[in-house]
């Protein structure tokens, strides 16, 4: 059995040796559609499907609330995943059915180690949070309840894994030792371990620290211990035997009791506001098990469409192997009937067959694994370029991944390698050993037609979604976003991390106005405490005078603080009233600028707005801010985000602004404008650290990372199918066509021209094109409305995308059929009637 298997693989390695054409196209072929399934699995498996490596991970739940609030919102996702640390308190320490209740939320800190700053991600946690989630220390100790205990009385860290081996050398000694974070120390209390990386998917934190020491973590923040100020995420862990229906139920009652106590304390008077907020609000128990996560809203639409395009590759390439095995054959039948007839069995030959498509699928599986994590840590690196630290997904596939498909890769090539087999199964001895060409069935042939025509609608299908991408990606890119972003450069400063308290930031971020203005080839410059296009929010909810809240109404705006200047340096035009000034200080009333959709919201007409009065928060509260200007609407959030109600206020306004972003338009390249500008702050103190210095249109394009890394993979996956397609026609055409020598032969001998030969050719393909096309259109148009949420400015039906696709391929397609015609209509009719 063995000798025979080895007489059969030296053989096999022989015929795919004599024909290195196909061996290369089949294995390529195979290798590309399982590469590019095996890549683009492991991150959506990873981004959605995976659970955290955590203890017990199918019965973490998180905590989503529903009903009114007055106050101040910091969220990365749905503001109603955010609770305040006093809500969460009552939650954690009065409820039944958790068996504990975590708290958590992201801050950027400024690290000093052996004099060495560096800015990094911390998370601050709760002392809880790492027993809750069973995650043990590499070395030390991890945080616990008693570290997180009293406000701003225990400054210990616990650090990421590879943070310690890439900051401290894996050196088993730094715990107990002490660090500057934000220019205090810390004591570092042990390391976490090596496959933990957070109870937030996506994210990687340097350090975890107290919630409670919030306030030297996030300087100037002082709203620990209010519950108008929503800032953390929860994440509990059901108790053994409950569902989170029954604890969602169980928890109903103690809910509705915090919420009234609130009530109470905020004194509100309006029986809608007290309908809002207390009797219809509600706390609902979500699946945790794949933790909390901010990044998952962004990447799953695009994944899964990603996903899908590969799996339609992958189809084309197995397609594509099927039709290349069957052709090849086709060019075998005389070997094979010469076997049968020398007294060969048709087991030993299937089993040859079968070997040689073992070979093809083994080298297709490994080199398709092999290229796999390569492509899988592109993609990272170009969404996660950005991003400081560890990348938040591994670019190596998981063991079941590539087990999966590397055995799809097998079962593929052996499953079409019995196509040939079957096809040898009974032959027709007597022709096939005098070389006549009419020797195989239509069968086989109408196997192989339909298999192009399934390649062909497929490239249809993906060449359409790739053309809706690309034009997406065009339409954003060419978007008015209200900021003019030509010779525009932003970055950040830390004054912590250069040992300046909340209470002298101010001082500092005037300074460094200042001195930006008077650099050489400055034109402007000013600051906010809330980036453009940055993907962050931060808003509260407010009553304007004179104003009638409707039922149910959102009251929250965005409310960046701005410095003097801000509008005209971005490229924001005022449409009425006056812009901030030096005198608009704490000393000074109360002034804002408005935007455009929050003027005609609240008083129809952007002139009308001016003189106005509102106030911070809801319920009873004075009005006592001016409204002095109105500002056009700008994209704030991200360049796909709908433009929200925006109030700008003076940051000289504020005791403690918070952490500031600058922006420098200036009259010479931005490029050559860094050097300048990081000298000047040099100058203005060494300590200060820049972050994030780019251009205005990198800021843009990094908004735009998602709809990129679409369009790019879409228009590859588009032009592989295409060629894929390409290929197996041309095998089809050149397999029918050498059918067909005979009868070519006869026409030709009977005074056909040769042009008729080719447009007998050509005419096969368009049959094949059109039918293609008409089934392919259709299903092209129902499948690319899943995807219309990714799209922008572009109908999933796109007349123009459409017309393109078909055009394309069409013009593919009978280039791939010219070369088979061309060599048809050269047939000698001596030669071709010679084997009669």
């Amino acid at each position: 059995m063995m000798t025979g298997f080895a007489q059969d693989l030296r053989y096999a390695l022989r015929q795919l040796a004599k024909s290195p054409g196909f061996a290369a196209v089949a294995i390529v072929t195979l290798a590309l559609g399982i590469g590019a399934n095996t890549a683009i699995f492991s991150l959506l498996d990873q981004a959605l499907l995976r659970n955290l490596p955590v203890k017990d991970a199918d019965r973490l739940v998180i905590l989503q609330s529903f009903g009114s609030f007055n106050g101040h919102t910091s969220s990365r996702t749905d503001d109603n995943f955010s609770f305040s640390y006093p809500m969460y308190r009552d939650l954690r320490d009065r409820n039944s059915v958790f068996s504990g209740l975590i708290a958590t939320t992201g801050a950027q800190v400024g690290v000093q180690w052996h004099n060495q700053p560096e800015l990094v991600w911390a998370e601050l946690v709760s002392g809880n949070y790492f027993d809750v989630l069973g995650v043990r220390p590499a070395i030390g100790r991890m945080l616990v309840a008693s570290d997180d205990v009293v406000p701003d009385a225990n400054p210990v860290v616990v650090l990421s894994f590879s943070y310690w081996q890439r900051r401290f050398g894996s050196d088993p000694t730094i715990v107990n030792r002490s660090v500057l974070v934000n220019g205090r120390p810390f004591t570092i209390l042990g390391v976490a371990p090596p496959r933990f990386h957070s109870a937030v998917m996506g994210d990687t934190p340097d350090v975890f620290a107290p919630m409670t020491m919030k306030a030297a973590v996030q300087p100037g923040a002082k709203d620990l211990e209010l519950r108008t100020s929503r800032w953390l995420a929860i994440v509990g862990k059901l108790k053994p035997g409950l569902t989170r229906e029954q604890a969602e139920a169980g928890i109903a009652p103690l809910w509705y009791s915090i919420r009234a106590d609130e009530l109470k304390q905020r004194g509100h008077s309006s029986e809608h506001f007290k309908e809002t907020f207390l009797t219809k609000s509600h706390l609902f128990v979500r699946d945790g098990a794949k933790g909390f996560s901010p990044l998952r809203a962004d990447v799953q639409q695009p994944l899964l469409i990603i996903m899908a395009m590969v799996a339609l590759v992958a189809l084309m390439a197995c397609a594509n192997v099927g039709s290349l095995l069957l052709v090849r054959a086709a060019g075998r039948i005389r070997e094979m009937s010469v076997r049968y007839a020398l007294g060969a069995k048709r087991a030993r030959v299937v089993q040859q067959l079968l070997v040689e498509g073992l070979l093809l699928g083994l080298a297709g599986g490994a080199l398709g694994i092999a290229i796999a994590p390569r492509v899988s840590a592109w993609l990272i690196n170009m969404i996660w370029s950005k991003t400081a630290g560890d990348l938040p997904f591994s670019s190596r596939p998981d063991l079941r991944i590539l087990l999966f498909n590397f055995s799809l890769a097998l079962l593929v090539s052996l499953v079409f390698s019995l196509a040939p087999a079957l096809q040898f199964w009974r032959p027709n001895l007597a022709p096939a050993l005098k070389q006549q060409a009419m020797t195989a069935g239509g069968g086989p042939l109408r196997f192989r037609r339909i298999s192009v025509a399934l390649q062909i609608g497929l490239s249809i299908l993906v060449l359409v979604g790739a053309g809706l991408f690309v034009r997406t990606l065009h339409n954003l890119k060419s978007l008015n976003v209200g900021i003019e972003a030509d010779h525009l450069v932003t970055f950040g400063v830390q004054p912590t991390l250069a040992g300046y308290r909340p209470d002298q930031a101010r001082e500092l971020e005037s300074r460094v106005l200042q001195t930006l203005a008077t650099l050489p080839g400055v034109r402007a410059s000013a600051g906010t405490t809330d980036p453009e296009l940055a993907n962050t929010n931060t808003g509260n909810n407010i009553t304007v005078a004179g104003y009638t809240e409707k039922e149910n109404e959102d009251m929250n705006v965005e409310s960046p603080r701005v410095s003097p200047g801000y509008f005209s340096t971005m490229g924001m035009n005022l449409i009425a009233g006056r812009d901030f000034t030096e005198q608009d200080r704490d000393t000074s009333s109360k002034v804002a600028v408005v935007n455009e959709s929050f003027a005609r919201h609240y008083f129809s007409e952007p002139q009308q707005a001016i003189g106005h009065f509102y106030a911070k928060g809801g319920g009873d509260v004075k009005p006592d801010i001016e409204i002095v200007g109105v500002v056009k609407d700008a994209k704030h959030t991200g360049v796909r985000q709908q433009i929200t109600r925006t109030i700008f206020t003076p940051y000289l306004q504020e005791a403690d602004p918070g952490a500031m972003t600058f922006y420098v338009r200036t009259w010479q390249s931005p490029e050559s404008a860094e050097g300048t500008i990081r000298g000047a702050m040099q100058a203005l103190d060494s300590k200060l650290v820049l972050d994030n210095f780019r251009t205005m249109q990198e800021q843009i394009d990094d908004n735009l990372t998602s709809e990129r890394v679409v369009a790019i993979l879409a228009s590859a996956f588009g032009l592989l199918a295409v060629v894929m397609a390409a290929v197996g026609l041309y095998g089809v055409l050149a397999y029918s066509t050498a059918q067909r020598t005979r009868e070519i032969g006869i026409r030709i001998a009977l005074g056909a021209a040769r042009v008729s030969v080719i447009r007998m050719v050509l005419v096969e393909v368009l049959w094949l094109v059109g039918i293609s096309i008409a089934i392919a259109i259709p299903a092209s148009i129902l499948l690319t409305r899943a995807a219309s949420s990714q799209l922008f400015g572009i109908s999933s039906s796109d007349p123009l995308t459409l017309v393109a696709a078909t055009v394309l391929v069409a013009a593919v397609a009978l280039a791939s059929a010219l070369l088979p015609a061309r060599r048809a209509a050269k047939t000698d009719p001596m030669a071709a009637l010679r084997y009669e």
